[in-house]
Order: structure tokens, then sequence, then C-alpha cells
């Protein structure tokens, strides 16, 4: 004979789930024979739901295996989905390389306490009307990605800034709509933003990043401003003279950005610990000196181990160079 295992009534959805389980009445313990305990049967849904089952097993399962987890029975999608209810972080990216709408919705619709959000795969198909509904409902949210999603308007960056006052860090990296109004909304209601990743915002110029500057410079800690082609030295050098606490700060493929942008970024930010400069073609050596010597990681070698690869490359072999000489 078997006998079942139970927790008393949970909170939530658990707690209505399980009144409406078809339970079987308790059958008395039956007396071990020939001195032995008779094992018991234990079912997984039987175990505690909020003190073992949602802390220490389906925290440790992919979120791909939950969305084939949730088809078992009516059961398991009531757990699964107390389980989603509750997540503090939520990355897209484990669903699989693409997922549908649907899913999606499926996946966030309980969710009222996330703190990361990261929706990149969703890039194709990410609208307004699928973003809006989860930011309003997870005001803590601190970290949202949000690369590629160019479907998404200023709508969408207006209410991101508007009710979620504890953001972190946000990247809109490859994100077309991103325009200068977009970003002036973002700097006003974000006081806690300390990283943003602009890259290929090419609707940005250098009025939109001074505003940002003189807003939030005075906590933002990383910033990248690669691949566009109308930011130059006006923006960096407001950067600079705002920014006391920059470490990473990403310039590639900006056309415009020059010596004297760099000279100021050397004078002002003592805390730049890395610099993006490849392909910016109009910044010179002797700018980017003063920060080698204090130890900062730059993308660019110096003039002479660039010839010193180039001659190896030639001739196979790395000459000795005295450079007392």
């Amino acid at each position: 004979p078997r006998r079942r295992v139970s927790c008393g009534p949970l909170q939530g959805q658990s707690d209505s789930f399980l009144r409406t389980r078809n339970r079987q009445p308790m059958e008395p313990p039956m007396e071990p024979s020939g001195g032995e305990q008779e094992l018991r049967a234990v079912r997984l849904l039987d175990l505690p739901w909020e003190d073992v089952l949602l802390p220490h097993v389906l925290s440790r399962v992919p979120l791909r295996q939950l969305l084939r987890l949730q088809r078992v029975s009516r059961a398991f999608r009531a757990l699964v989905q107390l389980h989603l209810a509750g997540l503090r972080r939520f990355d897209a990216a484990q669903v699989g390389p693409q997922i549908p709408r649907a899913a999606l919705a499926w996946l966030l619709r309980d969710a009222e306490g996330l703190q990361e959000l990261a929706l990149a795969p969703c890039h194709e198909w990410l609208a307004d009307e699928d973003l809006v509904p989860v930011l309003a409902r997870n005001p803590q949210l601190r970290s949202v990605a949000l690369a590629g999603c160019g479907q998404l308007s200023r709508r969408a960056l207006g209410a991101l800034a508007e009710g979620c006052p504890h953001l972190q860090r946000l990247s809109l990296a490859h994100c077309d709509w991103v325009d200068g109004l977009a970003l002036r909304g973002l700097a006003d209601r974000c006081p806690a933003l300390e990283e943003l990743d602009l890259t290929a915002c090419r609707q940005l110029k250098d009025e939109a990043i001074v505003y940002l500057a003189q807003r939030r410079g005075a906590g933002l800690r990383s910033l990248s401003l690669a691949v566009n082609a109308n930011v130059g030295d006006v923006a960096v050098q407001e950067l600079a003279r705002n920014c006391p606490k920059l470490q990473h700060l990403d310039l590639t493929g900006c056309l415009r950005v020059g010596s004297d942008g760099v000279r100021t970024l050397a004078e002002y930010c003592p805390a730049l610990r890395s610099l993006r400069v490849r392909h910016c073609h109009h910044v010179a050596e002797p700018s980017l000196s003063r920060l080698r010597k204090r130890g900062v990681d730059i993308d660019v070698e110096p003039p002479l181990h660039q010839a010193l690869v180039l001659l190896q490359d030639m001739v196979g072999f790395a000459p000795f160079v005295n450079l007392q000489v």
C-alpha cells in the first residue's frame, strides 16, 4: 500500500490550484513487516512548492525546458507559472535564437518583480505593444537590453524612462529609431543610469550627447557611441568635462572624432580604463600617448608596434630594434 505525502495550503496560484486537485484520502500507515520500514512514495508535485520546488528545482531548469514542462499537465502548468511570476531576471536567449510572440507574452504575463530584461532574440518582431505592458508591470527594472529591436519607437523608450526610475544599464545598439528627443527623455528621467550602449544609433548628433552628458554625466561609467558618424569632438569634450567616473568609452568608427576630443578625455577623466578609437582616422598617436602612460587599454597599437608587426608579417621574423637609438 502507498501513502501519499502532501503539503499544506500554499500562497497565490498554488493555493487555488491545490483546492481543485483530485486528492485521494490518506490511508492509515501499515505496520512494518519483517522489521523493515516500508518506503513511502512521494510524487514531485507533493513536495512543498514555495519551499522546495521553486527555489531548489525550477530555478535550475532552463526556460526552454520550462516551456515543455508546462505542457505535461495543468498541475505542472500552474507550478511553472508560479515560478515565472517570481522571476528577477529574464533573458530571451535562454529560450532560443528565435522566440514566438505568444511564447514571450505567456512567459512574462505574471512577472512583476523583474530587475533584468534582455530581449535581443525578439528583435525581428518586438513592438511597442509587446514591450510597454511588461515595463509597466516591472518598475524595479535595473537592466534592459533591446539591441537590434528596430520595430520599437520613441513610445517604448518613453515608457521605460517614465516607469523604471531605477534603471542602471540600457542597451539600444542598432536601434535606428533612437533620436535626440528620445534620448532627452531618458536623460531627464533616469537618475541612476550608469551604462548606456548607443552603438549605431545613427540619428544621434552632438547636441543629444551633450545633453546626456550635462544631465547624467556625473553617474555614467560606460558609454558606447560606436558607428555614429554624426558624433564628433564637441560631444566627446562635453562628456569628458561632465563624466568624472567614466571608465569605458567606445568611439569605434566615429569618423568626426579627432585628437582634440581624446586630449580632453585624458585631462578630465581620471577613472578611464578603456578607450576604443579604431577607425577614428583623425585621432593621432600624440593624443593617445598620455592615456597609454596611465595604463588605459586602447584598441589601437602604437605606430612602432604596428610597423614591427607589419615587418614580421613580411619577412617572417621579428628583427632586433635598439629602442635607445
